[in-house]
């Protein structure tokens, strides 16, 4: 709010404090590891990154091409 940081910096302090914090999480709360017998939990977080990654930058193609075809001009 006061201009201390870019818009730039500061949108990346913000997502690396947001990863980080997923990590620490799923680590500490859920337990997440790479042990053997727990490698279905990472192979289904896998997955799930892959889907949601999947959807959300389809979704924003998709609204980046709608977007550039309804301009006028």
């Amino acid at each position: 709010m006061s201009g201390a940081l870019s818009t730039a910096t500061t949108v990346v302090v913000i997502a690396v404090t947001a990863v980080l914090q997923i990590l620490v999480q799923l680590v500490m709360f859920m337990h997440m590891n790479t042990k053997a017998d727990e490698g279905w939990n990472l192979m289904s977080f896998v997955f799930t990154l892959t889907i949601l990654v999947l959807v959300v930058g389809g979704s924003l193609w998709i609204m980046q091409h709608l977007h550039l075809n309804m301009m006028i001009g």
